[in-house]
């Protein structure tokens, strides 16, 4: 197996907007940011990615770029970025931004130009399409549930259609047009040669587009269904002619530095990710796959396993992982993985313990390492993301019950993990001294960093032993996997080994007792590291409780 810093590394997203205000205006900065750098040096990650901090009007939270070499004003400036950079760098972590090429903001510059006139130069920087039968050019609908739901919006200046499978505020770019090639390219290698040490590519797998736009053969979609509309996720997702332009990306623009690439993809099954993530396919690092995160109200512990299973084949041919359970799209990890009241602390180090010991690149979104939990806003009014908000009136327009309406939608709700990051018990939780641009959490004063950074049983505690365990043993990044009690509801458990190494990992994700034969599992472990003080039978687990055992050749020095 090819060695790779990416490999070794602990990835920590941050979302900028939300982690620290260092200016007083509610809104999170890069110098907030680069405030809190030795607190994330102490955690332990050595690499930090930033979702969207470039020019943007804010429709969806910055991945509506208008300026791909300007910074939100919001935010700070480049030179505030430039030092964030440095400082980051000085510390031995990484910065690696969040990268939108599948669309822009309708306020960029080229989309402004695009809808000028059809034989305006930028016009095929878009995908324009008249319309079909006195109605848009097929049937698709939105992502975002706007509006009636079409992912087409037409434009009177030239009576054409422009794609948007995203926003009305977000128009697609067309990649089979070389002059957009070119100046995106151009772009990455300006922030490259600045010094930033990759990417996250956001919607990577959606770039580009079923040739002639049919129709979506799927049933109308509810609620925008009764319009007609169809919300398709898989039309435009590992299309014909993706992996040629991500390999000629990769060609003109990664292959040249020694950078991390990461991939959003979604509808992406294990079976097709090694066509992305192949060492000799020459495309992108790694993917971030939705078949746990996006939806863990449908994931069951057998799932989660056979899931690890199918994509630790990726790594056996080449390939390489990622291992999550919250992002900033996600619910909080601990609140739908695990209990967020009776077993918050010993849950959230469960769910901890595996993504830091199951094959692949752990990322850590913040908060999740001190056990920050789903918000219980009280109306719509308290809610900001454009998916909860436009789904949302769509269903009440469509008749149902409000209240029923929002009990449906705040449990999944990106706004959870985008309340502001909880620093101490003072008031706005030591975020900003004014007001934040989303109410923060109202158990802030119970849950921040100043509390668990004076505990030594704490999450965060736990989160520096894990990542020191990794860093300091080549077994948690190299080393085989393989599953035991394959069969079991309640328990995940593997073995991990790697030249004279070898670790056992055991976990009960469960609110009950779970028994399991560990007198004939570790005979050559000792115990390593656990989420309870005690443990008062081998061979019983505690609700949510998780061992980790190891053999004499693994460092202990953690």
């Amino acid at each position: 197996m090819t060695r790779k810093w990416w490999k070794e590394a602990v990835v920590y997203e941050i979302y900028p907007k939300s982690f620290r205000d260092s200016n007083g205006d509610g809104i999170g900065d890069i110098p907030g940011i680069t405030e809190k750098l030795d607190y994330i040096k102490d955690l332990g990650a050595n690499v930090i990615w930033l979702t969207p901090i470039f020019k943007s009007p804010q429709v969806d939270n910055g991945y509506d770029i208008s300026d791909y070499r300007e910074i939100n004003p919001d935010f700070g400036t480049l030179d505030d970025f430039k030092e964030l950079l440095k400082q980051a760098h000085d510390r031995d972590i990484r910065v690696i931004l969040d990268m939108v090429l599948n669309h822009t903001s309708d306020e960029h510059p080229w989309f402004q130009e695009s809808r000028k006139s059809k034989d305006n130069p930028y016009r095929d920087y878009y995908i324009w399409r008249p319309g079909k039968d006195g109605k848009e050019p097929n049937n698709w609908g939105n992502y975002f549930y706007e509006g009636r739901g079409s992912a087409w919006e037409l434009d009177e200046k030239t009576g054409e259609y422009y794609l948007h499978n995203y926003s009305v505020k977000m128009p697609d770019l067309n990649w089979n047009c070389e002059k957009l090639k070119a100046d995106m390219f151009d772009m990455l290698r300006w922030w490259l040669d600045m010094g930033v040490d990759g990417f996250r590519l956001d919607a990577v797998n959606r770039l580009m587009k079923p040739a002639g736009l049919p129709d979506s053969p799927r049933e109308p979609t509810p609620p925008v269904g009764v319009y007609g509309y169809v919300v398709d996720r898989e039309m435009c997702a590992n299309q014909p002619g993706i992996h040629e332009l991500l390999r000629e990306i990769n060609q003109e623009v990664f292959s040249r530095y020694d950078i991390l690439t990461v991939g959003e993809t979604g509808n992406l099954k294990s079976d097709k990710a090694l066509e992305y993530v192949q060492e000799e396919q020459q495309q992108i690092n790694m993917v971030f796959h939705f078949e746990v995160a996006k939806r863990p109200d449908l994931v069951s512990v057998s799932q989660f396993k056979d899931v690890q299973k199918r994509w630790y084949g990726i790594v056996e041919q080449n390939g390489w992982i990622t291992q999550y359970l919250s992002n900033h799209d996600t619910p909080r990890q601990v609140s739908f993985f695990g209990n967020d009241t009776a077993y918050r602390v010993e849950s959230a180090k469960m769910l901890a313990a595996l993504i830091h010991t199951l094959p692949g690149t752990p990322y850590v979104y913040q908060g999740e390492e001190i056990g920050m939990t789903n918000v219980d806003f009280p109306s719509i009014d308290y809610y900001d993301e454009k998916y909860t908000v436009g789904k949302y009136y769509t269903m009440v327009e469509a008749g149902a019950d409000p209240e029923e309406a929002l009990a449906s939608l705040k449990h999944i709700s990106r706004d959870n993990v985008r309340t502001p990051m909880q620093w101490d018990g003072s008031d706005n939780a030591g975020f900003s001294r004014n007001t934040p641009w989303i109410s923060v959490n109202p158990n802030y004063r119970a849950i921040n960093v100043t509390e668990d950074l004076q505990s030594d049983d704490s999450i965060f505690k736990y989160y520096q032993t894990l990542i020191r365990l990794r860093r300091e043993n080549e077994v948690l990044v190299y080393g085989d996997y393989t599953p035991v009690l394959e069969e079991d509801e309640k328990i995940v458990a593997y073995v991990r080994e790697y030249q004279n190494q070898k670790l056992f990992v055991i976990a009960n994700w469960s609110e009950v007792n779970a028994a399991a034969d560990l007198d004939s599992m570790i005979t050559d472990f000792t115990s390593c590291l656990c989420n309870y003080t005690e443990s008062e039978d081998r061979n019983t687990l505690k609700p949510y409780e998780v061992r980790i055992y190891c053999n004499q050749n693994v460092k202990l020095n953690v």
